[in-house]
Protein backbone atom coordinates (compact mmCIF):
# COMPACT_ATOMS: atom_id res chain seq x y z
CA UNK A 1 0.00 0.00 0.00
CA UNK A 2 1.24 3.47 -1.39
CA UNK A 3 1.52 6.39 1.20
CA UNK A 4 0.45 9.87 0.05
CA UNK A 5 2.12 12.66 -0.11
CA UNK A 6 0.19 16.02 2.02
CA UNK A 7 2.09 18.94 0.15
CA UNK A 8 1.46 22.24 1.45
CA UNK A 9 -1.19 23.16 -0.52
CA UNK A 10 -3.06 20.10 0.35
CA UNK A 11 -2.37 21.39 4.08
CA UNK A 12 -3.89 25.21 2.87
CA UNK A 13 -6.44 23.70 1.42
CA UNK A 14 -7.68 21.26 4.44
CA UNK A 15 -7.15 24.93 6.98
CA UNK A 16 -9.64 26.87 4.36
CA UNK A 17 -12.16 23.86 4.42
CA UNK A 18 -12.07 23.21 8.40
CA UNK A 19 -12.83 27.27 8.48
CA UNK A 20 -15.62 27.35 5.87
CA UNK A 21 -17.03 24.02 7.43
CA UNK A 22 -17.00 25.72 11.26
CA UNK A 23 -18.52 28.74 9.66
CA UNK A 24 -21.65 27.37 8.02
CA UNK A 25 -22.65 25.34 11.30
CA UNK A 26 -22.53 28.80 13.37
CA UNK A 27 -24.40 30.92 10.78
CA UNK A 28 -23.66 33.69 8.38
CA UNK A 29 -20.33 35.77 9.55
CA UNK A 30 -20.47 39.24 10.13
CA UNK A 31 -17.11 39.84 8.85
CA UNK A 32 -15.85 36.86 6.39
CA UNK A 33 -12.44 36.38 5.17
CA UNK A 34 -12.28 33.80 2.07
CA UNK A 35 -8.66 32.71 0.78
CA UNK A 36 -7.69 36.93 0.95
CA UNK A 37 -4.36 37.53 -0.14
CA UNK A 38 -2.19 41.14 -0.26
CA UNK A 39 0.58 42.08 -2.85
CA UNK A 40 2.65 44.63 -2.05
CA UNK A 41 4.84 44.77 -5.19
CA UNK A 42 6.81 41.82 -5.23
CA UNK A 43 6.05 41.33 -1.49
CA UNK A 44 3.13 38.81 -0.57
CA UNK A 45 1.71 40.22 3.10
CA UNK A 46 -0.75 37.84 3.12
CA UNK A 47 -1.48 34.61 1.04
CA UNK A 48 -4.82 32.59 1.62
CA UNK A 49 -6.02 33.86 4.53
CA UNK A 50 -9.70 33.28 5.92
CA UNK A 51 -11.28 34.11 8.90
CA UNK A 52 -14.74 34.22 10.05
CA UNK A 53 -16.60 37.07 12.63
CA UNK A 54 -19.70 35.80 14.03
CA UNK A 55 -21.40 37.74 16.44
CA UNK A 56 -21.26 36.99 20.25
CA UNK A 57 -17.68 35.45 19.58
CA UNK A 58 -14.20 36.37 19.64
CA UNK A 59 -11.91 35.50 16.76
CA UNK A 60 -8.13 35.49 17.95
CA UNK A 61 -5.63 36.25 15.33
CA UNK A 62 -2.21 35.33 16.44
CA UNK A 63 1.27 35.58 15.24
CA UNK A 64 4.99 36.51 15.25
CA UNK A 65 6.09 39.84 13.92
CA UNK A 66 5.90 39.78 10.20
CA UNK A 67 3.18 37.72 10.52
CA UNK A 68 0.88 39.25 8.09
CA UNK A 69 -1.03 40.66 11.49
CA UNK A 70 -1.32 44.45 10.60
CA UNK A 71 -2.05 43.70 6.85
CA UNK A 72 -4.99 41.86 8.08
CA UNK A 73 -6.56 44.80 9.93
CA UNK A 74 -5.87 47.24 7.05
CA UNK A 75 -8.22 45.32 4.99
CA UNK A 76 -10.82 44.42 7.58
CA UNK A 77 -10.51 48.20 8.74
CA UNK A 78 -11.25 49.60 4.65
CA UNK A 79 -7.25 51.44 4.97
CA UNK A 80 -6.23 48.87 1.89
CA UNK A 81 -8.15 46.35 -0.49
CA UNK A 82 -7.01 42.42 -0.69
CA UNK A 83 -5.88 41.69 -4.21
CA UNK A 84 -7.51 37.99 -4.50
CA UNK A 85 -9.60 36.05 -2.71
CA UNK A 86 -13.26 37.05 -0.78
CA UNK A 87 -14.41 40.20 2.02
CA UNK A 88 -18.08 39.76 2.94
CA UNK A 89 -19.93 41.57 4.84
CA UNK A 90 -23.28 39.78 6.23
CA UNK A 91 -22.91 37.60 3.37
CA UNK A 92 -22.70 40.51 1.02
CA UNK A 93 -19.13 40.68 -1.58
CA UNK A 94 -17.69 44.07 -0.30
CA UNK A 95 -14.35 46.21 -1.30
CA UNK A 96 -14.06 48.80 1.21
CA UNK A 97 -12.61 51.70 0.15
CA UNK A 98 -11.82 53.88 3.13
CA UNK A 99 -12.10 53.45 7.40
CA UNK A 100 -15.37 55.55 7.13
CA UNK A 101 -16.92 53.47 4.49
CA UNK A 102 -16.08 50.57 7.17
CA UNK A 103 -17.25 52.18 10.28
CA UNK A 104 -20.82 53.13 8.41
CA UNK A 105 -21.05 49.20 7.51
CA UNK A 106 -20.76 48.70 11.20
CA UNK A 107 -16.56 47.55 11.37
CA UNK A 108 -14.94 49.32 14.07
CA UNK A 109 -10.77 49.09 15.01
CA UNK A 110 -9.22 50.44 18.22
CA UNK A 111 -5.75 50.35 17.25
CA UNK A 112 -2.95 50.17 19.89
CA UNK A 113 -1.94 53.82 19.68
CA UNK A 114 -5.65 54.60 19.94
CA UNK A 115 -5.32 57.58 18.17
CA UNK A 116 -6.66 59.68 21.62
CA UNK A 117 -6.01 63.26 22.50
CA UNK A 118 -4.05 63.32 25.47
CA UNK A 119 -5.21 66.90 27.15
CA UNK A 120 -8.72 66.50 26.18
CA UNK A 121 -11.32 65.46 28.84
CA UNK A 122 -12.28 62.09 28.36
CA UNK A 123 -16.27 62.85 27.18
CA UNK A 124 -14.47 65.11 24.20
CA UNK A 125 -12.12 62.06 23.45
CA UNK A 126 -15.37 59.92 23.92
CA UNK A 127 -16.93 61.76 21.15
CA UNK A 128 -14.38 63.08 19.18
CA UNK A 129 -15.64 63.75 15.34
CA UNK A 130 -19.45 62.72 16.38
CA UNK A 131 -19.98 65.72 19.02
CA UNK A 132 -23.93 65.98 19.08
CA UNK A 133 -24.79 70.24 18.85
CA UNK A 134 -28.11 72.05 20.16
CA UNK A 135 -28.84 74.99 18.81
CA UNK A 136 -29.79 76.10 15.27
CA UNK A 137 -27.30 77.95 12.76
CA UNK A 138 -25.21 80.46 13.98
CA UNK A 139 -26.38 79.48 17.76
CA UNK A 140 -25.65 76.29 17.25
CA UNK A 141 -22.82 74.80 19.79
CA UNK A 142 -21.64 71.69 21.52
CA UNK A 143 -24.20 69.91 23.68
CA UNK A 144 -21.58 69.59 26.54
CA UNK A 145 -24.12 68.07 29.32
CA UNK A 146 -25.32 65.64 26.91
CA UNK A 147 -22.35 64.05 26.37
CA UNK A 148 -20.82 64.58 29.70
CA UNK A 149 -24.09 62.59 30.91
CA UNK A 150 -23.65 59.96 27.81
CA UNK A 151 -19.75 59.04 28.67
CA UNK A 152 -20.16 58.84 31.99
CA UNK A 153 -23.37 56.41 31.81
CA UNK A 154 -22.18 54.18 28.92
CA UNK A 155 -18.61 53.74 30.52
CA UNK A 156 -20.58 52.51 33.76
CA UNK A 157 -22.89 50.37 31.43
CA UNK A 158 -19.70 48.80 30.14
CA UNK A 159 -18.71 48.55 34.23
CA UNK A 160 -15.82 51.37 34.22
CA UNK A 161 -16.95 53.73 36.84
CA UNK A 162 -14.96 57.07 36.53
CA UNK A 163 -15.53 59.41 38.60
CA UNK A 164 -15.01 62.72 36.94
CA UNK A 165 -14.90 62.27 32.77
CA UNK A 166 -13.48 65.71 33.04
CA UNK A 167 -10.47 64.74 33.42
CA UNK A 168 -7.81 64.49 30.17
CA UNK A 169 -7.77 61.14 29.01
CA UNK A 170 -4.28 61.27 29.20
CA UNK A 171 -4.30 60.84 33.06
CA UNK A 172 -6.19 57.34 32.80
CA UNK A 173 -4.08 54.07 32.81
CA UNK A 174 -3.46 52.39 29.70
CA UNK A 175 -5.69 49.36 30.10
CA UNK A 176 -8.33 52.52 31.03
CA UNK A 177 -7.95 54.15 28.01
CA UNK A 178 -8.45 50.96 26.24
CA UNK A 179 -11.63 50.27 27.64
CA UNK A 180 -13.51 53.67 26.94
CA UNK A 181 -12.09 53.06 23.00
CA UNK A 182 -14.04 49.63 23.24
CA UNK A 183 -17.03 51.78 24.97
CA UNK A 184 -17.08 54.62 22.67
CA UNK A 185 -17.06 51.98 19.57
CA UNK A 186 -19.70 50.03 21.35
CA UNK A 187 -21.81 53.29 21.49
CA UNK A 188 -21.77 53.95 18.29
CA UNK A 189 -23.10 50.92 16.75
CA UNK A 190 -20.09 48.89 15.94
CA UNK A 191 -21.09 45.15 15.02
CA UNK A 192 -17.60 44.27 14.58
CA UNK A 193 -14.85 45.04 17.19
CA UNK A 194 -11.27 44.79 16.06
CA UNK A 195 -8.63 45.26 18.69
CA UNK A 196 -5.18 45.57 17.92
CA UNK A 197 -2.77 44.20 20.36
CA UNK A 198 -4.99 45.84 23.20
CA UNK A 199 -2.66 44.35 25.75
CA UNK A 200 0.78 44.49 24.45
CA UNK A 201 2.15 47.32 26.50
CA UNK A 202 0.26 46.53 29.52
CA UNK A 203 1.11 45.38 32.72
CA UNK A 204 -0.58 41.52 34.27
CA UNK A 205 -3.42 43.50 35.96
CA UNK A 206 -3.94 45.83 33.39
CA UNK A 207 -4.29 43.48 31.15
CA UNK A 208 -6.87 41.63 32.78
CA UNK A 209 -8.79 44.89 33.16
CA UNK A 210 -8.89 45.12 29.15
CA UNK A 211 -9.61 41.33 28.50
CA UNK A 212 -12.83 41.57 30.81
CA UNK A 213 -14.51 44.52 28.67
CA UNK A 214 -13.05 42.69 25.62
CA UNK A 215 -15.30 39.91 26.71
CA UNK A 216 -18.31 42.47 27.75
CA UNK A 217 -18.06 43.79 24.33
CA UNK A 218 -18.74 40.06 23.22
CA UNK A 219 -21.69 39.45 25.37
CA UNK A 220 -23.07 42.41 24.24
CA UNK A 221 -23.36 40.84 21.24
CA UNK A 222 -20.47 42.36 18.92
CA UNK A 223 -17.75 40.33 17.16
CA UNK A 224 -14.22 40.78 18.02
CA UNK A 225 -11.62 40.07 16.44
CA UNK A 226 -8.48 40.26 18.65
CA UNK A 227 -4.95 40.71 17.44
CA UNK A 228 -2.16 39.35 19.63
CA UNK A 229 0.71 37.77 20.04
CA UNK A 230 0.32 36.50 23.41
CA UNK A 231 -1.20 33.25 23.94
CA UNK A 232 -2.49 32.98 27.50
CA UNK A 233 -4.07 36.12 26.82
CA UNK A 234 -5.48 34.85 23.57
CA UNK A 235 -6.82 31.57 25.08
CA UNK A 236 -8.88 34.03 28.12
CA UNK A 237 -11.34 34.82 25.66
CA UNK A 238 -11.22 33.66 22.80
CA UNK A 239 -13.43 31.43 21.19
CA UNK A 240 -11.39 30.81 17.70
CA UNK A 241 -7.67 31.23 16.80
CA UNK A 242 -6.12 32.04 13.60
CA UNK A 243 -2.53 31.53 13.44
CA UNK A 244 -0.64 33.22 10.96
CA UNK A 245 3.22 32.65 9.98
CA UNK A 246 4.69 34.79 7.12
CA UNK A 247 1.25 35.53 5.40
CA UNK A 248 -0.25 32.46 5.51
CA UNK A 249 -2.27 30.46 7.67
CA UNK A 250 -0.58 27.88 10.00
CA UNK A 251 -3.85 26.78 11.35
CA UNK A 252 -7.08 27.56 12.22
CA UNK A 253 -8.93 26.06 15.30
CA UNK A 254 -11.89 26.39 17.81
CA UNK A 255 -11.22 26.51 21.40
CA UNK A 256 -12.56 22.86 22.21
CA UNK A 257 -10.10 21.95 19.35
CA UNK A 258 -7.36 22.63 21.23
CA UNK A 259 -5.15 23.08 24.81
CA UNK A 260 -3.06 26.12 25.80
CA UNK A 261 0.30 24.40 25.18
CA UNK A 262 -0.78 23.45 22.11
CA UNK A 263 -1.47 26.85 20.73
CA UNK A 264 1.32 28.01 22.21
CA UNK A 265 3.78 25.50 20.90
CA UNK A 266 1.73 25.94 17.49
CA UNK A 267 2.06 29.76 17.43
CA UNK A 268 5.84 29.78 18.64
CA UNK A 269 6.84 27.75 16.68
CA UNK A 270 7.49 23.88 17.91
CA UNK A 271 10.01 22.18 16.19
CA UNK A 272 11.77 25.18 15.40
CA UNK A 273 11.83 25.96 19.16
CA UNK A 274 12.64 22.34 19.92
CA UNK A 275 15.82 22.41 17.16
CA UNK A 276 16.71 26.18 19.06
CA UNK A 277 16.62 24.10 22.82
CA UNK A 278 19.36 21.57 21.57
CA UNK A 279 21.66 24.11 20.05
CA UNK A 280 21.75 26.19 23.20
CA UNK A 281 22.28 23.13 24.89
CA UNK A 282 25.58 23.07 27.60
CA UNK A 283 28.36 20.47 26.60
CA UNK A 284 28.70 18.74 29.70
CA UNK A 285 32.11 20.10 31.50
CA UNK A 286 35.14 18.09 31.91
CA UNK A 287 35.79 16.54 34.64
CA UNK A 288 38.81 18.08 35.56
CA UNK A 289 37.67 21.73 34.84
CA UNK A 290 35.03 20.93 37.81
Amino acid sequence: MTAEKTTGKDTEEQVGGAVQDAAAAEGTPLVELSDVSKLYGNIRALEGVSLPVHAGRITCVLGDNGAGKSTLIKIIAGLHQHDSGSFRINGEETRLGSPREALDRGIATVYQDLAVVPLMPVWRNFFLGSEPVKGRGPFSRLDVDRMRRTTHSELLRMGIDLRDVDQPIGTLSGGERQCVAIARAVYFGAKVLVLDEPTAALGVKQSGVVLKYVAAARDAGLGVVLITHNPHHAYLVGDRFVLLKRGAMAGSHRKEELALDELTRQMSGGSELEQLSHELERAPVPQHLE
